[in-house]
């Protein structure tokens, strides 16, 4: 039983970072139709940046991190005016080639400008490991885990309180209602993908600090992408749960079916997951189903 309840409380970590992730990927299908398969570069950039700060500059941690996170949002805003805008309108295919040939690009320049090798962060989080009861959790995860929830709940008070929030959700309902009430939804767009970024940002520095900073990060994209699409392109909630549950899914797999075949579990789980739930409901969990009348 202890083994069980330790292996649903490391997934339920790791599950708070993939929701968090996955938010960068919702909102911008919510208000762009792009399905943002960027997001795994996101968090290499982000990563990287913050280890430049802190370790080759020398930067105080939160200005480090200040700096990274505009700089990300920089990056998103654009991304979008320069690849995306010049795409409105046009037909789906030109959108799925410019996300290929971005995702190709960002992770091209990624290893060119800071090379392949694995570095870590300086010890900001002690790496003493907890104990609760009878179950060991790392201080790390822990962190990492309560500031991924932190922000989300950060990030659902924009959405539902602000007027930036309030356009946001607007533009999601319809383009042309939005505008028709004085939205600009090209505004819109540049902020969804600055957010995104920055959201991929705070993923990458929070996996780099228990995983280590490479490009190999950009791997976690394909993961944060099948949470997205399981909970519902279309629903914030959905990847939130969607996230949460396939942390702990995953974690109590590799715990009891590892062992049998002899590992390999935790690489393919998810899009196993994803399969599953694509046959019995294709549009995610929570997502919308799009009927059409003619």
């Amino acid at each position: 039983m202890n083994t069980f309840l330790q292996n649903m409380l490391l997934g339920l970590m790791n599950g708070g970072v993939y929701a968090l992730i996955a938010l960068g990927i919702v909102v911008v299908y919510k208000s762009t139709r792009v399905l943002n398969i960027t997001q795994g570069q996101f968090l290499v950039i982000g990563a990287w940046l913050a280890y430049t700060f802190l370790v080759k500059l020398h930067l105080n941690i939160w200005l480090a991190f200040s700096l990274t996170l505009v700089i990300a949002a920089a990056l998103g805003f654009f991304i979008e005016r320069v690849a995306f805008r010049p795409l409105i309108g046009q037909p789906m295919g030109a959108l799925i080639t410019m996300t290929i040939v971005l995702m190709a690009g960002l992770e091209g320049f990624v290893l060119w400008i800071f090379g392949g090798f694995i570095v870590s962060y300086p010890d900001f989080i002690p790496k003493e490991p907890l104990k609760l009861a009878e179950l060991v959790v790392s201080q790390q995860s822990l962190w990492m885990f309560i500031i991924a929830m932190v922000l989300i709940g950060i990030f659902a008070a924009f959405f539902k309180y602000t007027r930036a929030g309030l356009a946001m959700r607007a533009t999601a309902e319809a383009h042309q209602v939005a505008q028709s009430v004085g939205i600009s939804v090209k505004t819109v767009f540049g902020q969804t993908w600055a957010i995104a970024s920055v959201i991929g940002a705070v993923g990458g520095i929070l996996l780099g600090s228990l995983y280590g900073v490479s490009y190999l990060l950009g791997e976690w994209g394909l993961v944060v992408i099948t949470v997205a699409i399981i909970g519902g392109l279309e629903s914030i909630g959905g990847a939130i749960l969607a996230g949460l549950l396939l942390g702990i899914l995953e974690k109590v797999a590799v715990g009891y079916i590892d062992p049998l075949i002899g590992g390999g579990v935790e690489t393919v789980f998810p899009f196993v997951i994803l399969l599953v739930v694509l046959v019995v409901k294709p549009y995610g969990l929570f997502g919308l189903k799009e009927v059409e009348r003619i």
